[in-house]
């Protein structure tokens, strides 16, 4: 017989194994470096902006509460097997399949009562790491002083300890489940549980540890039914956000009923424990999941339908009271001062010359239209760029405050084409130049700005300072990233801007401030190199010991980074302060969890033409304060945050968290303090908001019959609601103009009708004092229409300003001359006793050269319509002949019209609204070619198309020379 021996197993290489060992450590090396350099540079940018707290904190409270999840996790997990194993019977009888298992187990036994609460362990510090945020903030709460009309507990309570139970008590119960799993695992492979022949036996070890790891967690459910009584009253029914009748009387008692009955049934547990009788537990087990069917699903349903549905008024009124009060404060909308308003419609001469400090002030440079004549005017260079809509602020110009339209010119490094190098992209291109401002209620005679600055190097009324540095560094559309700087007396690198002294064609500069990181080192390099994937960073010889690297440098990501807790609004805006321009952002706190107020997207209450599309870290919330006022300098990139507001409990627990980030009110300059305004994304909520609630009774909230809505940008092409809008000027009940934003309401619901029920707007001037804010900033108005006499709305103008024969003939005409009309903002002013609406009207090229210039202005009071060259002609023709108004482009001269005899006359303020006799007869001519043309064109009549078509090329060609195209 011949026997064949089992083969010879291979024995593994010491030089193949030491190969494998290398390149491991290797690969941990890189990761880790790669790791190390991600965090080395966030590091260098918090250090060097000043902000290293920031970053410290949150490494070290997630450092910890890794450690803690793991810890927790771990540990409990890490008990469970080991009693599992160790208190194994020793001489159990297993079935052969078990046998089996344990033969495969075993082997890898020590492995898995190391790396199973590891595994778990891992994970839990992952999720605990990632709720830092809610741990810091409880254990640095504060009390707000309101309670809530429940429980009569603080609402700090509600914003910061049930967030934190919740988490918590979500974290046991999971920690507790993973333990009761591995606990039946380890107790079955090892044999003590055993089931066969119809029984399940359980050892006495196996009974306990089961019976106490049970126990734990119904006593964990039971306090989280107990804190899902202070749930209901942040959570969101069929009406309102809160407790309600059914809530009170029947969900909050079964909470508390169910709470007293699983720490019961818990009891009975830890007595199993104790004499190995299961049948109580599971009992009660029974009893309470019938009790909760019963007390939390079966009799609030009964009350609800007999009880409540039948009396829902009566009974929901104390209910809905809550909702409404909490609502009202909790979006800092409980201040509203209200007024009926009697609008009155029809225009009489003289009527608005007690508003004539307001009709001064209206805007008829239109932001979001603009921004292309103001790039044609002041580019000078394809590689800058201006916002698109530009920004509004307003400014002390001759001792009196003018609204101005502005933006910064910025770099815009797509336009360089083949000098795209990364030398010059990186070490040339560095920054932009010089803010540009124009009046918002001015135009010249052919229907530009009036610029108040401007131009390269900068010139103006806010730049007369000789601290003014016009350098912008740090914007919204800056590059990616430069590297500046250099020693003193190195040439000068940096494109300063295209004009020199001398004739020379360009002025170069070199950064002088403290404004990114340094890369002179060859390791700073490194990191840098690895974080751009760069390699020119690293051999590049245009980079010396003083250079810095400019990143991150959008005014909202280094506010975002430095204060981490805010969300910030959408709108920044540059200004010119103290002779430096610097952005200014509105920071927000914000919460899900104030008691008994309703619950609104942020997404989309400040969805609108302006942004159609927001980004938002927190949507559903139902609790907001504008907390921070924060500045970043254009030129140096430095971020100051200012408390705003200082008793907002939010706030100040933050403040506990990030000690030493913020500023108190009293360090803002008084020019500071002038350019900030009322946040725009804050309006935007809280205009949502009353929509609903600018009621104040229970009863006509019920009844929901003066619901309102904002309207529909009328201007826009698709449907999006009409943002608000910044205008300096006087509600009813002001003494004097002040710098405001409002908005409109129309009927809400499915109500079709575009008529105004309500005129919010909130004074937006803080003053211009050191560190003191004004008493009126914030103050929200709110005019009530009476519905007796209907105010059309914002869509019935637009529509009546379209459907006018003079507006229409006069579009048609300008987009037969390969024109396009732009229709400007819709603004509604409360003046003359009654609501004007203004539009602006510019007229641009259909080519690819955008120029749009202001040609008309639409207005409209009541029924009466009146669409002239300038708002003040406007004003005057719609009011009689003399509106008593002064409007701000009442100097202005538009082109000279020919008279009848077709000779150039005098400059009179320019009616084409039809008063005008050469205007209209050239706009008869074109209608009248525009006919002959189409009857030609049907008879096929080629000659007499070509003579028709011509006399309309002709009279489109007189129109637009007397309208100033």
């Amino acid at each position: 017989m011949t026997t064949t021996s089992a083969p010879t197993q291979a024995t593994p290489s010491p030089f193949r194994r030491a190969i494998g060992i290398t390149l491991a450590v290797i690969a941990v090396i890189v990761v880790g470096f790669f790791i190390f350099a991600s965090l080395y540079a966030d590091w260098l940018w918090f250090d060097q902006l000043g902000f290293e707290s920031v970053l410290w904190t949150q490494w070290t409270a997630r450092i910890v509460m890794f450690l803690v999840g793991f810890v927790a996790m771990a540990g409990p997990v890490f008990l469970a097997i080991q009693l599992g194993y160790r208190l194994r019977p020793v001489y159990a009888r297993l079935s052969s399949q078990l046998d089996h298992y344990q033969e495969v187990v075993e082997p890898l036994r020590r492995l898995a009562m190391w790396g199973i609460p590891i595994f778990f362990g891992f994970f839990a510090g992952f999720a605990a790491s990632a709720q830092w945020e809610t741990v810091w903030l409880w254990m640095n709460r504060v009390d707000s002083g309101d309670l809530d009309p429940q429980f009569q507990l603080d609402t700090g309570f509600y914003l910061f300890s049930l967030p934190f139970f919740t988490s918590l008590l979500g974290f046991l119960s999971a920690v507790i489940l993973v333990c009761l799993v591995v606990t039946v695992l380890v107790t079955y492979l090892y044999g003590s549980i055993r089931v066969g022949q119809g029984e399940l036996r359980i050892s006495k070890p196996a009974r306990i540890q089961l019976a106490i790891i049970a126990g734990i967690y119904l006593l964990v459910q039971a306090a989280s039914l107990w804190l899902d009584r202070f749930k209901t009253l942040t959570t969101q029914s069929e009406r309102i956000t809160g407790a309600t009748y059914v809530d009170v009387n029947a969900i909050i008692p079964g909470l508390t009923i169910l709470a007293v009955a699983a720490i019961l049934v818990a009891v009975l547990f830890f007595v199993t424990a104790v004499i190995g009788r299961w049948r109580f537990p599971l009992i009660g087990t029974g009893l309470l999941i019938v009790s909760s069917l019963v007390v939390g699903i079966a009799y609030p349903w009964v009350l609800s339908n007999i009880q409540v549905r039948p009396n829902q008024e009566t009974l929901e009124s104390e209910f809905y009271q809550r909702n409404i009060d909490a609502t009202q404060k909790a979006y800092g909308i409980d201040g509203l001062e209200k007024s009926d308003f009697q609008a009155v419609t029809d225009a009489e001469p003289g009527q608005l010359r007690e508003d004539a400090d307001t009709t001064a002030s209206i805007r008829i440079m239109d932001p979001a239209i603009i921004s292309p004549t103001v790039r044609q005017l002041e580019q000078y260079r394809s590689y800058y760029q201006f916002t698109d809509p530009l920004d509004v602020d307003r400014y002390q110009i001759n001792g009196e405050s003018q609204d101005t339209v502005v933006s910064v010119r910025e770099l815009n490094l797509e336009q360089l084409g083949n000098a795209a190098s990364w030398y010059n992209t990186t070490l040339v291109y560095t920054h932009g130049y010089g803010m540009v401002a124009a009046k918002g209620n001015e135009r010249t005679a052919d229907g530009n700005p009036v610029f108040v600055e401007r131009g390269i190097p900068a010139t103006g009324e806010l730049t007369d300072s000789e601290d003014y540095e016009p350098r912008v560094y740090f914007g919204e559309t800056s590059p990616l990233y430069s590297i500046v700087g250099a020693p003193e007396g190195s040439e000068n690198i940096e494109l300063d801007y295209p004009r020199g002294e001398d004739g020379a064609a360009q002025t170069k500069t070199t950064f002088t401030g403290d404004g990114g990181p340094l890369v002179g080192s060859i390791f700073n390099r490194l990191i840098y190199s690895l974080k751009f994937q760069a390699t020119d960073i690293l051999f590049s010889d245009g980079i010396n010991d003083d250079s810095q690297i400019l990143y991150d440098r959008d005014p909202i990501t280094r506010v975002q980074k430095a204060a981490p807790y805010l969300e910030l609004d959408n709108d920044p805006y540059p200004s010119v302060v103290d002779g430096r321009i610097v952005w200014i952002v509105d920071g927000y706190t914000l919460s899900a969890d104030y008691p008994y107020s309703s619950i609104v997207s942020l997404r989309d209450a400040i969805s609108d033409t302006t942004n159609t599309a927001p980004r938002v870290a927190l949507d559903d919330v139902n609790y907001i304060r504008n907390s921070v006022k924060a500045t970043v300098d254009a030129y140096d990139g430095s971020v100051t945050l200012y408390a705003w507001d200082e008793t907002d409990p939010l706030l100040e627990a933050w403040q506990k968290v990030y000690p030493s980030t913020l500023k108190p009110i009293t360090e803002m300059s008084g020019d500071l303090m002038s350019h900030v305004r009322y946040p725009t994304d804050l309006f935007k909520v809280q205009r949502a908001m009353l929509g609903t609630y600018h009621v104040d009774d229970a009863a006509s909230f019920y009844a929901r019959d003066n619901a309102w809505k904002t309207p529909n940008d009328p201007v826009s092409d698709v449907e999006v609601l009409q943002p608000p809008y910044y205008l300096t000027m006087q509600m009813p009940g002001q003494e004097s103009p002040t710098y405001s934003m409002f908005t409109t309401f129309i009927p809400g619901g499915e109500d079709t009708r575009n008529v105004l029920m309500g005129y919010l707007s909130v004074d937006s001037d803080a003053g211009a004092a050191d560190g003191t804010r004004s008493d009126s900033y914030g103050k929200l108005r709110m005019l009530e229409i009476n519905a007796e006499t209907p105010v059309p709305g914002p869509g019935q103008v637009q529509n009546t300003f379209d459907a006018d024969p003079s507006v229409s003939a006069f579009i048609n005409i300008l987009k037969q001359g390969q024109s396009d009309v732009l229709n400007g903002n819709l603004l509604t002013l409360p003046v003359g006793g009654g609501l004007l609406y203004v539009q602006p009207v510019f007229v641009q090229s259909s080519g690819s050269t955008k120029l749009p210039t202001l040609q008309k202005v639409l207005v409209a009071f009541g029924n009466e319509v009146a669409f002239e060259d300038t708002l003040q002609g406007a004003l005057d023709t719609l009011f009689g002949g003399d509106s008593g108004a002064n409007a701000g482009d009442g100097d202005a001269t538009p082109a000279p019209e020919p008279t009848e005899s077709g000779d150039p006359g005098e400059e009179t303020g320019g009616s084409t609204g039809g008063t005008d006799i050469a205007f209209q007869a050239a706009l008869a001519d074109a209608q009248q070619a525009m006919l002959d043309r189409d009857t030609a064109l049907k008879a096929g009549d080629l000659t007499a198309f070509a003579e028709a078509d011509a006399r309309l090329t002709a009279a489109v060609t007189q129109l637009l020379s007397l309208s100033g195209e």
